[in-house]
Parts: C-alpha cells; sequence; structure tokens
C-alpha cells in the first residue's frame, strides 16, 4: 500500500494548497466584515434616508386613503385603490398613452442612435466636432428643451410651418401641439429628440470595443458593409443594446417634465402620460394615496414587462 497521498486530493501543509478557512476568513469572504461596513455607511446612509425610505413611505401610502387638507386620521384600506384602478378609465387611457410614448421613443432612439454611432464610428474629418455637437441636446435641460419646441411647434411663428409652406408642403399653418392627431406624434418626435444622444454615447462606447481585427479579417475575405456588421459588429454590441434599451425604456416611460412643458397633458389626455397623471391626481387634486397606488401598479407592470424582455432576450443569446 502505497504511503504518498493521492494526487487529486489536497493535503494540509502541502505548498499551494489554501489553509482551511477560519469563522473571520468566512466573514471576509463573504463581506461581513465590521470594518467593511462601518467604511460603507457614509454612502449607505444618504442612499436609505434620500431615496430607500422616501419609497418605502410611498409605496406604504398606496395601501391608506390619505388626502391632502384631511383633518381626520389616515386609515388604512388595504387594496382599495388598486381596485378602483381598474375602472378608471382615464387611468387607462394614460397608461395607454404611455405604452405608446415608451416603445415608439425607444424604438426610434434605438435605430437613429446606431446609425449616428456607426457614423460617427468613421475616421471622418472633424470627428470630434461631430461628436461633440451630437451631446448638445442630452447637455440641455427638459425645461429649456420642452420651451424651445414649443417656439418650434408655434402655429403663427414656428420655424417649422414656414419652412414647410416655402416648401409647399402644407397650405395652411398647423397647430401641431394642440391637434389631436399630430400632439402626439409631434411630442414623440421631441421625445426622440431629447433622448438620442445619450443612446448614440452608449452605443458609440461599444463599438470602441469591437475588435479592429475581426473587421478587417471579414474585409479581407469579402464581405460586404452589411456582412460586417451582422457577423461582427451585431453580436458584439448586442449586450449593449439589450442594456440601454431597457433602461431607455423605463425613463421614457417614466417622463414628465418634457410633455408637462409642451402640452400638460393635451388637447383632451392624448399626451396624458401616467407619471402626469399619477402628478395631477396627487397635486391637484389632492389624492395621494390614490396617486401613490398609480405609481405602484406602474412599477409592477414596468417591471413585468422588462423582465419578459430580458428573458426573451437572454434565451436568444443563449441558443
Amino acid at each position: 500500500m502505497s504511503l504518498t497521498a493521492p494526487r487529486d486530493r489536497a493535503v494540509p501543509g502541502r505548498r499551494g494548497t489554501p489553509p482551511p478557512r477560519t469563522p473571520r476568513r468566512r466573514k471576509q469572504a463573504l463581506g461581513l466584515d465590521h470594518g467593511a461596513w462601518f467604511l460603507l455607511l457614509p454612502a449607505l446612509i444618504p442612499i436609505l434616508v434620500l431615496s430607500v425610505g422616501p419609497l418605502l413611505y410611498g409605496a406604504s401610502l398606496a395601501f391608506t386613503d390619505s388626502q391632502a387638507g384631511r383633518t381626520e386620521p389616515t386609515q388604512f384600506i388595504g387594496v382599495t385603490n388598486f381596485s378602483d384602478l381598474r375602472f378608471d378609465d382615464l387611468f387607462l387611457d394614460s397608461f395607454r398613452v404611455g405604452l405608446v410614448w415608451a416603445f415608439c421613443v425607444t424604438a426610434l432612439q434605438l435605430v437613429l442612435a446606431l446609425g449616428l454611432a456607426l457614423l460617427l464610428d468613421q475616421n471622418l474629418r472633424f470627428r470630434w466636432l461631430a461628436r461633440t455637437l451630437a451631446l448638445v441636446p442630452w447637455a440641455m435641460p427638459e425645461v429649456v428643451v420642452g420651451i424651445m419646441w414649443r417656439l418650434v411647434y408655434h402655429q403663427d411663428a414656428g420655424i417649422l410651418n414656414d419652412t414647410l409652406a416655402s416648401l409647399g408642403l402644407i397650405d395652411s399653418n398647423l397647430d401641431w401641439l394642440t391637434n389631436f392627431s399630430l400632439a402626439l406624434p409631434a411630442v414623440i418626435a421631441v421625445g426622440v429628440w431629447a433622448g438620442m444622444p445619450q443612446t448614440t454615447v452608449v452605443l458609440l462606447a461599444g463599438l470602441q470595443n469591437v475588435p479592429l481585427e475581426l473587421r478587417e479579417a471579414a474585409h479581407i475575405d469579402g464581405a460586404g458593409v452589411w456582412r460586417r456588421f451582422t457577423t461582427v459588429t451585431w453580436p458584439a454590441l448586442r449586450p449593449v443594446v439589450l442594456a440601454i434599451t431597457a433602461l431607455n425604456f423605463i425613463w421614457n416611460f417614466n417622463s414628465f417634465g418634457l410633455v408637462y412643458i409642451l402640452t400638460q397633458g393635451g388637447p383632451g389626455g392624448e399626451t396624458r402620460l401616467p407619471m402626469l397623471f399619477a402628478y395631477e391626481e396627487a397635486f391637484k387634486y389632492g389624492q395621494f394615496g390614490y396617486a401613490a397606488a398609480m405609481g405602484l401598479a406602474m412599477v409592477a407592470v414596468i417591471a413585468v414587462l422588462l423582465a419578459l424582455f430580458l428573458r426573451k432576450r437572454l434565451r436568444e443569446d443563449v441558443q
């Protein structure tokens, strides 16, 4: 019988074999060291106080009858607010408008930003200037963007109507923001313009990580522009597209300031996004509990939609 230890077994004390973990080592491996928690407190406390705390308080309001100017104590009413939401036609209409807005803006942002990112990735003259100008809409506050586009869409003095009239495309000035059939497309166009730069920057950063050797090899093999994009660029860029699309959908669905400046939800609720409707319920009509229930319902629906989207995309990536 051999007196040497088998090679596939670790022998304590042998060089290269890690020592057994003590309770302190286990805590350090799990990140449970008290010193580490103490160092995290300066960053953790503001997050808990300014983010997590208000979030939990707002969620708790959804189960109460909290109202502005009410002298009686706030009562716990369970899921009554959520039951009322199912039969609130105004809220359901605003939710439909929000989904149309979010899907359209997110899709158009992705397509246009991808084209712009591919263009800016080329070795063009004055490329640095083009990249700088592409970020201008992103650097502008939403209030400034909304006021600027209100002037562009102005029925009598707007540059858009003047341009279309000079080209002979319209016979009379159009009221873009108060017309039932034009208001939502006009607001969607502004949302795409305002949010496209950040998508462009993210996609451009993703393009920088595509190996140049693969592009050159595909070019030497005779692959055309479209073939190189589908076989080399897109597979490397797909995780970035997945991430920025999910984030854009969340941001767009939660839009408030831009649409509020442009139309305030009009005409007749055609551009009333869910966040704008919840804002009116809370600060115009004082229904804090009902508005909190709207916000919680929107979070739940968007979480389900994003989970289905990500699950489908991840399955495609695995296959």
